[in-house]
This record gives structure tokens, sequence and C-alpha cells, in this order.
């Protein structure tokens, strides 16, 4: 089972590292890691999903509240929250199936960023099954080059503000 896992730290040298390093000392696989400054210059948001069972999940939130430079964390398990991933790829683009693919980059929202003879390079964000969804169909095509940023979320209809927070 996926799980979403958001961390606010201080924004400092080595956190990220000293983070890496728990999770790999117990054994834990990270399965996206996305790190980014906040509203607040000394404090970062780290986005962390970890594929696991509950009692995983349980662990990882307790460690991470043990770091020094950990502020904050919130697991996603039963919140309603937005998820995003952003994509960039690279796909071969042919004269004659271009206008296939622009069909597809269209339904899925997405835009055509660089075009060459041969290839066009599409950004996308969404959900990581949408995106996952779209790989899927211009697999045919031929992937040249792919990159993923990650998961970030965020929980639904909440401020920093608010007071209900774990």
């Amino acid at each position: 089972m996926k799980h979403v896992i958001s961390a606010i730290v201080q924004n400092e040298p080595g956190v990220l590292a000293h983070v890496a390093g728990m999770f790999a000392a117990r054994g834990y696989n990270i399965d996206s890691l996305v790190v980014g400054r906040t509203e607040d210059e000394n404090l970062s948001r780290m986005t962390i999903v970890v594929v696991g069972d509950d009692r995983i999940l349980e662990q990882v939130r307790k460690q991470l509240e043990k770091l020094i430079t950990t502020v904050r964390v919130r697991d996603f398990k039963d919140i309603d929250y937005v998820e995003r991933d952003l994509l960039l790829l690279r796909v071969h683009a042919p004269a004659d199936k271009r206008p296939e693919i622009v069909a597809l980059v269209d339904l899925f929202r997405g835009r055509i960023v660089d075009v060459s003879k041969s290839s066009v390079m599409i950004e996308m964000a969404g959900p990581e099954a949408k995106l996952e969804a779209f790989i899927d169909l211009v697999k045919p095509y031929g992937i040249r080059e792919l990159a993923r940023t990650g998961v970030i979320a965020m929980q639904r209809g909440k401020t920093n503000s608010e007071k209900d927070e774990k």
C-alpha cells in the first residue's frame, strides 16, 4: 500500500541526508522524495512516498518525529488531500504520428513545450495514476527520455493557521 507522508523540517544543510540515512538504516525504501521551500524561508516541506503496510508507515512517522530538525509530520492515510506529480517526457514523433500524439496530450491536459524534427517534449502535471496512464499510451510511439518530480501533497481545505493539524 502507498503511503504519503509530509514532514515540515528546518531548512538546514544535511537534513535531507539525515532523513534519507534514517530510512536506509532501517531498511525502508523511499518510492518518492520531494523537498522544497515553504512560505517560511526557515522551513522546507518533505513529501515522502513509502510503499508498505501500516506498521511500516507508523514506524517511519515515529522516526521522523524524533529527528531534531523535524517540526511537524503528517501522514495522509485518512485525510482528504491533493497530490500532484510533474512529468517531462520526450517522445518520438515523426510528422505522420504527431497529430495523434498532440491529441493524447490535449486529452490528458498536458502541454507540448519543445518540438524537434523527430520528437516532442511534453509537460504534464497530475496525480500519479494519470501520469502512469499517459506513459502507457505513449510507449508505443517510443519514449526517448522521461523525468518526474515525484509526488507533492497537501491536505484539502486546511491552512497552516488552522489548529487541527497532527
